[in-house]
């Protein structure tokens, strides 16, 4: 594992990471059930053996392990670059024998690997953040896939609590490190990937900067397609309240543009880069709900607010990591309704009415189909730029002496999306 942010190849121990970004406060304990933080609740009962590549036939096939054990503690939270050819992640890393894991995420980069156009696997692992930090989601540029951005504390936090499960009161606690702000910079090993023979740019184009510099969290941050504007997620005080901001990354103007009470977070554009989607805890139920909201531009062209904004998930379930099919009329996300201790991913409809071959109406959320189908934690699914692909995090494995942790997946997306009946839920479970 090489680089920490500079362009130079640095080796360095293994130190690592914060936590997976995308859920807020309110819905943590939630999160930390259905990923069996601490166990089972008493009296729950393992569910019968699946096997997930029968039921998920016609809908993921080809299934492929990208992250393991062997290397990662856990994995999570991946995105593909623009030419498919890289993902970036968040892990921490296997830790020597008789050491605890590494509190903190760190963030990773890694080749993906092809036979006959046909994905197979990832290949060594590339840490791009510093020494100790806390690191979340990142993101690679639209055009240019050396160049990537993510949330980071660049030092370690002065927190002095790790995130995680608290066994003395039961509760997962989150940590918002006040110094995590969202950084960029230029992979050298993806950079000469692309341009063989070509020198590096110069330390002040390539090395890891701050592009926020507010002194409380800024994260979970991600590009329109344009590459001009940076939508990312700000805590101005309590992580109890965070809003969503627009910052055009060539002038630096910043615009509020969801500003709805609760924690509003884990935000894309659409691929017109004309919506945007996101979760929000705002109702303070311990539930969250996705939401789409249609940008309204100010006289520089910048987001500066919503036109309109749709709710498309309600109930009493956990619903976030929404996530964009490249064809723009649909979202994949992360749901609690199959059981609060089994999240699954989801699809749902996102189609404005307004697309070709649209019939002139808005379809938001009125055909919701289950993708995935094994037993534990399937979460934070996104596609390739051409929807072939879905990759998302899981705890399923097809090794018996995996740790159960969740790492990396990836698969083709073969499902027919024309419209389906919903999928019906228990009200009483």
């Amino acid at each position: 594992m090489t680089g920490y942010g500079r362009c130079e190849s640095t080796t360095y121990g293994r130190r690592i990471l914060c936590g997976i970004c995308g859920l807020g406060v309110a819905a943590m304990a939630s999160w930390a059930t259905a990923q069996n933080v601490g166990g089972p609740p008493s009296g729950d009962v393992a569910p019968a053996p699946l096997n997930w590549r029968v039921a998920e036939k016609g809908i993921l096939e080809d299934h492929v392990q990208l992250t393991f054990d062997a290397d990662f503690h856990k994995a999570g939270e991946a995105y593909f670059s623009p030419d498919d050819q890289w993902i970036i992640f968040q892990a921490v890393p296997k830790p020597l024998d008789g050491q605890a894991p590494d509190p903190f995420y760190a963030m990773y980069v890694a080749p993906l690997r092809f036979e006959s156009s046909r994905l197979v696997g990832a290949g060594d692992p590339i840490q791009v953040s510093p020494p100790g930090s806390a690191n979340t989601c990142g993101w690679f540029d639209p055009h240019d896939p050396s160049r990537i951005y993510f949330g980071s504390t660049v030092q370690p936090p002065t927190a002095s609590e790790a995130p995680g499960f608290q066994r003395d009161s039961s509760k997962y606690k989150w940590m918002f490190p006040p110094e995590t702000e969202i950084v960029t910079m230029i992979v050298p090993e993806i950079f000469a990937a692309i341009h063989p023979g070509a020198p590096l740019p110069p330390p002040e184009v390539c090395d890891l900067r701050k592009i926020t510099r507010n002194d409380t969290y800024d994260a979970e941050g991600s590009l329109d397609p344009s590459g001009r504007f940076l939508l990312y997620t700000h805590v101005d005080a309590a992580p109890a309240f965070a809003d969503l901001y627009v910052m055009d990354v060539r002038s630096g103007r910043t615009n509020r543009i969801v500003t709805a009470e609760g924690y509003d977070g884990g935000p894309f554009f659409s691929p017109d880069g004309k919506r945007i989607t996101y979760r929000s805890d705002r109702q303070g139920n311990n539930y969250l709900q996705l939401f789409i909201g249609h940008l309204k531009f100010d006289e520089h062209g910048v987001p500066a607010g919503l036109t309109q904004e749709f709710q498309l998930t309600d109930g009493a379930d956990v619903n976030w990591c929404p996530f964009w099919h490249p064809g723009g009329r649909h979202l994949v996300f992360a749901s609690s309704a199959v059981s609060h201790h089994n999240y699954e991913v989801f699809i749902t409809t996102a189609d404005p009415g307004d697309l070709p071959g649209s019939n002139g109406s808005i379809r938001y959320g009125l055909q919701t189909r289950r993708v995935t189908h094994a037993p534990g934690f399937d979460g934070l699914p996104v596609f390739n730029s051409d929807g072939r692909y879905m990759m998302w995090t899981s705890k399923r494995s097809m090794d018996p002496r995996s740790t159960g942790e969740s790492q990396l997946w990836a698969a083709r997306f073969v499902m027919e999306l024309d419209p389906a009946p919903a999928i019906p839920v228990d009200p009483s479970r």
